[in-house]
């Protein structure tokens, strides 16, 4: 199946008082490129969250938002600095005697001090915190790959008509093509006639020179390959993996042979049929840009 470089996909998950939200939007790129913004206790799932991406997406300019709310009410754990507390009042006491100073401190003075009561983070459960990410990935991968597939479809058909276009040009020139040569026998007989008069002309020399002009122009050889690269490409969009690469590899090898049938044009019309060709494939090659 066809797939665009361009899609968007979000997902939501909540799971008790906390909810993963992930958003990610891609674009046109040689390789897979994934740009991704996450809080920063999530960086611990970063090469995780990477190899997941790789199992839906094979190329595209990808930026991954990923945000993550708490709202539960036990998110800190208050912790009390007994060491600290203690090297408190031994310097306090050690003061007051030194500078004959009254002492005091009472426990609510002292745990006022810094570091002496601490309130920390309660750490999440990595597993439980990676399977509510990866739910949440895994759904907005499957919607960008939705989205990738429709466009997909649509850029499908338009290469499909392309082609279509395409052929018929090329139909035209090969029946064109034996014209040219009858066209330019005839001419050249009666050039001969009229420079000889009446004198006898040798079919022989003149079979001769329309085989070296007809020669000359055979693009048989030329139309014969642009065939099979637009079967060929025909049977690669019908292909489920990504096929980008391969569609820009033959589309380069379709404007080889139409720049030679173009240099080979001794017709007008051939000429003008041989442009439209280029035109379509440069086309085509625009399109092919965009698919995975």
């Amino acid at each position: 199946m066809v797939k665009s470089m361009t899609g968007f996909g979000r997902c939501e998950v909540s799971e008790g008082d906390r909810k993963m939200t992930v958003e990610m939007k891609s674009v046109n790129h040689r390789y897979l490129d994934v740009n991704i913004k996450m809080p920063k206790k999530l960086n611990f799932f970063e090469s995780a969250v990477r190899s997941l991406l790789k199992t839906y997406l094979q190329r595209g300019k990808v930026d991954l938002f990923i945000t993550y709310e708490d709202l539960s009410e036990t998110k800190g754990v208050l912790r009390y600095n007994r060491e600290l507390a203690a090297e408190y009042l031994n310097y306090l006491k050690q003061m007051s005697e030194e500078f004959c100073l009254e002492s005091a401190i009472d426990a609510a003075a002292l745990s006022r001090y810094p570091e002496v009561l601490v309130m920390e983070e309660t750490r999440d459960d990595e597993e439980e915190l990676w399977k509510l990410l990866k739910e949440a990935l895994e759904g907005a991968c499957r919607q960008m790959v939705e989205t990738r597939s429709k466009e997909g479809e649509n850029l499908k058909r338009d290469l499909t008509a392309k082609l279509d276009e395409m052929l018929e040009h090329v139909a035209f020139i090969e029946e064109r093509a034996p014209q040219i040569v009858a066209e330019y026998r005839g001419r050249l007989k009666e050039k001969v006639e009229e420079l000889l008069q009446d004198a006898q002309i040798e079919e022989s020399r003149l079979a001769t020179e329309v085989t070296i002009f007809a020669d000359k122009i055979c693009v048989d050889e030329e139309l014969v390959r642009l065939r099979s690269h637009m079967e060929h490409t025909r049977a690669v969009l019908n292909e489920k993996d990504s096929v980008g690469r391969k569609l820009d590899f033959i589309a380069q090898e379709m404007n080889r042979e139409a720049n030679t049938i173009l240099s080979k044009a001794n017709d007008l019309e051939v000429s003008n049929r041989a442009i439209e060709l280029k035109t379509g494939i440069e086309k085509v090659r625009e399109q092919i840009q965009n698919i995975e």
